[in-house]
């Protein structure tokens, strides 16, 4: 009975939405996405038989990529809500990525799947629904209700009750987590960590480790080089063998940063140089001007000052610093990143101003550590080939 009403529910919305939906559907930025979505337009069904995995955009896309492709590429089944999330997906599942449908079309649009697996917080209730009446077993991973959400979340217990008896299996981020889940009405859940944690690039070379210890200020922006430079200086007043390589975020600042390190070195009588000249980090400050070896710095670095979050920029992805454990320096401005820092134990935030107090005892801050089980992704794959 409440599925009838919930889908009649949702049937007259879509017909009272039409007009602002025909609407939006002319601009740019949801030409694609409108019609697919709420008029099934080139988004024909996912072929059935295979493991289909939903997300909801580009973070979601980018966070379980890792885990769609332990499966073979015939079996990848994929969808996404917003046009950021399935532009993310169509390399995994170049054939079979589709938008997901407003829920009462999904009645028209599912086929049977071995499984669904859905990402996060992605709780429709008629995609759980339909899919299980159709016989797939359902997932629910990376599963989350932040402190904002939890109170709407309460709220509507009652809702979301109906929507969790109709999962079978999740695998949520935190204690925390897991214990609103339940309290949702939630069954067999396990906390695995964030599994976005779990997508880390290795090195692709082993760069020379220079003597004595070195400081990575990496992915750095306008504004923040001077302020890096100023508090080594008080680092290597008490460490001479200290060493600073610089990774500037942007490319074309390459010259202009050099610039600043070359006159800092003369002014300290240290030496100073650029890495494309002839590949050695035997220097005080040593600028990296070579793309796509920031991983290949953090490997042999002994601490990290992760620069984008010293000015209001957003900060950058420290997980692919902290997989190797080192103490790591962070600005208070890293809004676009709270997930992930979130899921990082031992980072140290301090201000710009703070930032020569903060780096010239080293030895005080903590290691990195991240907070993910390191069998995350093979034990949630383990649980979705179970019921293949």
């Amino acid at each position: 009975m409440f599925t009838c009403c919930y889908t009649l529910l949702s049937a007259i919305l879509w017909l009272a939405a039409l007009p602002f939906l025909l609407l939006f559907s002319f601009k740019k930025k949801y030409r694609r996405s409108i019609p697919a979505r709420f008029f099934l337009w080139k988004n024909p069904p996912l072929r059935e038989g295979g493991i289909w995995f939903h997300v909801c955009s580009f973070g979601e896309a980018r966070g379980v990529a890792p885990l769609v492709e332990r499966f073979a590429p015939e079996l990848r089944r994929m969808s996404a809500t917003t046009q950021t999330g399935f532009e993310s997906i169509a390399s995994l599942a170049p054939e079979q990525s589709r938008y997901l449908p407003f829920e009462p079309l999904l009645w028209l649009w599912v086929k049977p799947q071995k499984a669904l697996v859905v990402m996060e917080a992605e709780l429709w209730y008629l995609l759980f629904t339909v899919a299980k009446r159709r016989g797939a077993p359902t997932f629910l991973i990376n599963a989350r209700i932040s402190d904002r959400s939890w109170p709407g979340y309460r709220r509507f217990a009652w809702f979301y009750r109906r929507i969790f008896a109709r999962i079978d299996r999740i695998f949520a981020q935190s204690e925390k987590d897991r214990e609103r889940l339940e309290a949702l009405g939630a069954r067999n859940v396990e906390v695995t960590g964030n599994i976005k944690l779990a997508q880390r690039p290795q090195p692709t070379r082993q760069l020379p480790k220079p003597e004595g210890y070195l400081v990575c200020a990496a992915s750095t922006h306008e504004g923040e080089e001077g302020a890096v430079l100023e508090a080594f200086r008080e680092l290597k007043a008490l460490r001479p063998e200290a060493k600073l390589l610089v990774v500037p975020r942007h490319p074309e600042r390459f010259d202009k940063v050099w610039r600043m390190m070359e006159s800092f070195a003369k002014l300290q009588a240290w030496q100073a140089r650029r890495f494309s000249q002839g590949e050695s980090l035997e220097a005080d400050l040593i600028l990296m001007d070579r793309m796509g070896e920031l991983i290949n710095c953090y490997a042999i670095s002994d601490l990290v000052v992760l620069g984008g979050a010293f000015e209001p920029i957003g900060g950058h992805n420290a997980v692919e610093a902290a997989q190797f454990g080192m103490p790591i320096i962070s600005g208070p401005h890293y809004f676009n990143q709270e997930e992930l820092f979130a899921g990082i134990e031992g980072i140290t935030i301090a201000p710009k101003e703070e930032l020569a107090e903060v780096l010239r005892y080293p030895k005080l801050l903590e290691p990195t550590r991240l907070k993910v089980r390191g069998d995350a992704l093979e034990r949630i794959e383990k649980e979705i080939r179970n019921v293949l």
